[in-house]
């Protein structure tokens, strides 16, 4: 890794980062769960009323989750995408 590029990453701040790296968490859990499943990114967005290309953008891990789409993909795919623990 350059000099450059570990400068630009030490100067992103650690809430920008742990947003980035919990977004692209939650995709790769859907991605593996809907491969595991054996569900298209098209069924899904046909099961939640939503564009394929809407299911997609959700895979690429830069889309910002709410808690009302976690909760419907959840509801939709029988499986926890996130588990909150005490």
């Amino acid at each position: 890794m350059n000099t450059m590029f570990r400068e630009e990453l030490a100067s992103i701040p650690s809430n920008v980062r742990a947003q980035f790296n919990l977004t692209y968490d939650v995709a790769e859990r859907l991605d593996s769960l809907l491969t595991q499943k054996g569900i298209t990114q098209r069924a899904l967005a046909q099961k939640l009323g939503k564009r394929e290309s809407e299911v997609s953008r959700w895979l690429t891990g830069r889309h910002n989750f709410t808690l009302h789409t976690i909760a419907l993909i959840e509801d939709a795919i029988g499986e926890k995408l996130i588990e909150v623990t005490n």
